[in-house]
């Protein structure tokens, strides 16, 4: 009897203990849980590396996560080494997001190209021109003959269109005896673009008995040499190119009754006297 009675009591006693260890074991997985997670919110709050940082930290099971916005790579790993470090953590998973890399600064935007005045522009004339039969504000057409650089970059091909003006035109004989034919060019297209431009005007005279000057004004240089002679005849005789830094040119021929006369294809300089702005390009 005392045997049996034993019995139950220490069956009840033994159901009885392993309640309340379950029980407390329960308790006490959870209470670690919570408190590792204080614990390393704490820390990461108090570390001046950390301190800064938005994140939120949870336990389960022993193992620590973190979540949130970490500032840099460098307190992100100073917040995983203060959670491994925490007794009891049993690991860590990070799941904080560093911010997006910075973008690259921007290339600075591309400059215009400014043709400065003084430029020459070498052009051949699409048509013939003459004193005698050309009519003030007359319009000619021209073509670039030599391109134009600025500090290495083509800004003016050759080949670019040109448009100029007729200012005067004088058969000779009319007025003192003078023929005159003076140009100025007026707009270039650039690379399908169209760019009023200013010039220098370029005049021709002849006087007297065949006497022939030939100058720039309006901003040009003076007209220099005549290369090629002025000679009676006919159209086209005697051509003459004044080409060079600065220099102007009216070529032409003194024809028998003493008309100046610029044949088609005929090389003239004009120099720029307002500088011209041109849009940024690749370089050829």
């Amino acid at each position: 009897m005392r045997t049996n009675s034993v019995f139950p009591f220490a069956f009840g006693g033994t159901l009885c203990l392993a309640t309340i260890l379950t029980f407390t074991t329960g308790c006490s997985k959870g209470a670690s849980d919570d408190t590792i997670a204080k614990d390393v919110q704490s820390k990461i709050e108090a570390d001046p590396v950390t301190k800064d940082s938005q994140v939120n930290v949870t336990a389960q099971d022993g193992k620590v996560i973190i979540k949130g916005a970490a500032k840099d790579q460098a307190t992100q790993q100073k917040m995983e080494q203060i959670a491994r470090d925490e007794p009891g953590a049993k690991g860590v998973d990070d799941e904080t997001t560093l911010p997006a890399a910075a973008a690259a600064p921007a290339a600075p935007p591309p400059q215009p190209i400014i043709v400065p005045a003084g430029t020459g522009l070498v052009v051949t004339v699409d048509q013939a021109l003459s004193s005698k039969t050309s009519q003030a504000g007359q319009t000619f057409l021209a073509t670039v003959a030599r391109p134009v650089t600025v500090e290495g970059v083509t800004a003016i091909p050759k080949g670019s269109s040109v448009t100029g003006t007729v200012i005067t035109a004088k058969e000779k004989g009319k007025i003192k005896g003078e023929g005159q034919l003076s140009l100025a060019l007026t707009s270039i297209t650039v690379r399908g673009k169209n760019y009023s431009i200013q010039t220098g005007t370029l005049d021709s005279t002849v006087k007297g008995k065949g006497k022939r000057t030939a100058a720039t004004t309006g901003g040009g240089a003076a007209g220099g040499a005549l290369i090629g002679g002025l000679a009676g005849g006919g159209k086209g005789a005697g051509i003459g190119a004044l080409v060079g830094a600065g220099a102007g040119l009216v070529g032409g021929a003194l024809t028998g009754n003493k008309q100046i006369e610029i044949p088609a294809e005929t090389a003239l300089t004009f120099t720029l006297s307002s500088s011209l702005t041109l849009p940024p390009h690749p370089s050829e």
